[in-house]
């Protein structure tokens, strides 16, 4: 899964990117009245895109299945709504600093209680968080209760008096979002194909051989837990700056579904899979939802049916077509994990070493 993707990967990544950065030069001839609607689901698809790349280091990459995940989202985005100015813009220079520093003390102190658990207690230990945190926000006075709490100003991003970005332009925030999301790609693939991410993946394999090896895997597991936590607060503050309030229901549990969902049909530890989960899933609901008032019913037949016929996801169709071989992991993981000849631990030792 950490593998150098074939060309035409990157080819369709770019030509993506390309689409949806140009739409506001041709949103409006395409769609006349309408453009901005699409222009804010594009935004939203950006943001979720965050969402679930976020999700998928834990659960492609690491192999811990997560259903408390919504936290993060939400506490970005209460910690956005609860530390701006009542009259005017926080500053975007402090702001995205203290989400993310809240987010990876929230991950750390949840990491080290639930991080040596495994399988279906993983699950319900992430849930029960996510649902203490949900609980306790929705009876809250001071987080508005069921109601939530509304965001009078965006963040700015000036130097001085002299504005950077006006991030109050739906077009700015647009481009804001794609900024904000290529970087957090860019991040996760640098990082999966670091030795850390090697690591990571040797874990999802064979975590009792990595152990055996001397490697710490506690540790590996709760950093990124933590990275993963952080990356999904950024998200959840940028769902609060786009629609202008934190709610509950960007704590519970069917946030976590929904984002896990997009990973099904995106496919799972590819890094990009995540975004064409989300982008494909959005597609469908908005779909779906104009279809028929039963749209969960469709939407829950899809899921069956991509989990049937594609269980690699859409990214699982573009990196290996049917017929042909997914690439292979990097040959020390292969034979640390048991995929291939059994490497002794002086050769790892030396092989370490030599890096």
């Amino acid at each position: 899964m950490l593998h150098s993707y074939p060309k035409r990967v990157h080819f369709l990544l770019l030509a993506l990117t390309a689409i949806v950065a140009t739409f506001p030069l041709w949103g409006k001839a395409v769609f006349g009245g309408q453009a901005d609607f699409i222009l804010e689901k594009l935004t939203l698809m950006l943001i979720l895109a965050l969402f679930a790349m976020s999700l998928d280091l834990l659960v492609g990459i690491v192999g811990l299945v997560s259903l408390g995940h919504a936290l993060f989202f939400g506490l970005g985005a209460y910690t956005l709504a609860l530390a701006s100015p009542e009259f005017s813009p926080a500053s975007l220079w402090w702001m995205l600093p203290l989400v993310m520093a809240v987010a990876a003390a929230a991950a750390l102190g949840v990491g080290l209680l639930v991080i040596r658990t495994k399988g279906i207690f993983f699950i319900m230990t992430t849930l029960a968080f996510g649902q203490m945190l949900y609980y306790l926000v929705s009876t809250s006075p001071f987080t508005g209760g069921t109601d939530g709490v509304f965001i009078m100003f965006r963040p700015s991003l000036a130097v001085g008096e002299t504005s950077l970005l006006n991030l109050d332009d739906p077009y700015v925030f647009f481009y804001f979002c794609l900024g904000v999301l290529a970087t957090g790609y860019l991040f996760l693939r640098w990082l999966t194909r670091s030795y850390f991410g090697q690591v990571l993946d040797g874990i999802h394999d064979n975590e009792h051989r990595m152990q055996a090896l001397g490697y710490a895997t506690h540790g590996y597991k709760l950093i990124a837990f933590v990275i993963s936590g952080v990356l999904a607060a950024i998200a959840g503050m940028l769902a609060a700056m786009q629609y202008g309030f934190a709610n509950p229901a960007q704590l519970g549990w069917h946030t976590s579904g929904e984002v896990l969902m997009m990973l099904i049909l995106g496919g799972m530890g590819t890094v990009f899979g995540p975004i064409l989960g989300a982008f494909a899933y959005e597609i469908l609901l908005f779909l779906y939802e104009h279809l028929t008032t039963h749209w969960p019913i469709l939407m829950g037949l899809t899921i069956i049916v991509a989990v049937l016929v594609l269980p690699r996801g859409i990214a699982g169709l573009i990196v290996a077509p049917p017929g042909k071989a997914e690439p292979s992991k990097a040959p020390w993981l292969r034979r640390l994990v048991g995929k291939g000849a059994a490497a002794s631990p002086p050769e790892v030792t030396k092989r370490r070493v030599q890096s």
